[in-house]
């Protein structure tokens, strides 16, 4: 098992319990989220930037 730290840039959602599954979703494409926190808000965009450590399977040899 390794960890990776990843950003992601999230469209804003309309609700916070939206915004959160987004953001779970997105994490869950490049791993199995240990930690995450919103770093960023740009309102211009309506997008956050999301800051996580993930977890992912090593290839067995």
């Amino acid at each position: 098992m390794t960890t990776h730290f990843i950003t992601a840039e999230i469209n804003l959602e309309e609700t916070p319990t939206q915004l959160h599954k987004a953001i779970e979703s997105e994490l869950a494409k490049q791993g199995e989220p240990l930690r995450w926190a919103i770093t960023s808000v740009n309102m211009q965009k309506q997008t956050v930037i999301v800051e996580a450590v993930v977890t992912l399977e090593s290839p067995r040899e």
